[in-house]
């Protein structure tokens, strides 16, 4: 059995998303990002960590790439050009959204009040707005890469939530409706819940 832990409302969604797809056995431990409790798993207190025969896993998209590897599920096997596909977008999403949402939380709350530049923040919505209709256009179907869903989906769909609570714009209806149709799958329902 996994133990899963961090929040609902931070990254570890993304994992915990991930475990449901899955159907995956695992204890969900709800630590906050920069607890006390958090810092004693992940020294750094980001979420989500994950524990795996003692081992501590950290970075949701490191932990997610872990589950589907080993699950067989939600990915294209290593050393497939589907695979080197999956994996750009991976990091295509974490470059162009998750950086820049992740920047402009910390300009807001994170960093001490003193080291924050809130006037940065226009400038990432203007960036974040620009980098959208790329990645729609990449869209191949009902998920990303056609009829498969793999963990950039479910990276993808976490940003565009957390775009939504960061007002952040998405003004692209294929984005949007994407988005949508993926907050609809009975595993987002139930690792959402974990949030009640």
């Amino acid at each position: 059995m996994y133990k899963a832990i961090g929040h609902v409302r931070s990254r570890a969604m993304r994992v915990l998303w991930t475990l449901e797809e899955l159907g995956a056995d695992y204890e969900y431990i709800n630590h906050r990002p920069a607890s006390p409790a958090m810092k004693s798993v992940n020294p750094s207190g980001k979420a989500p960590a994950l524990v795996v025969d003692d081992v501590v896993l950290t970075d949701s998209c490191a932990i997610m790439t872990f589950l589907a590897d080993r699950h067989g599920k939600l990915s294209y096997a290593c050393g497939t050009l589907e695979r080197a596909r999956q994996d750009a977008l991976m990091h295509q999403i974490n470059d162009e959204m998750d950086a820049l949402l992740w920047t402009a939380a910390r300009n807001s709350f994170v960093l001490p009040e003193e080291r924050r530049l809130p006037e940065i923040k226009e400038n990432l919505r203007w960036e974040f707005a620009r980098n959208v209709d790329r990645i729609a256009d990449q869209i191949a179907g009902e998920f990303l890469m056609g009829d498969m869903m793999t963990v950039s989906d479910i990276l993808l769909c976490h940003c565009l939530n957390w775009a939504y609570s960061a007002k952040f714009p998405v003004e692209n209806d294929k984005l949007r409706s994407y988005a949508r149709n993926l907050r609809q799958r009975d595993a987002y329902k139930r690792a959402f819940a974990l949030g009640d």
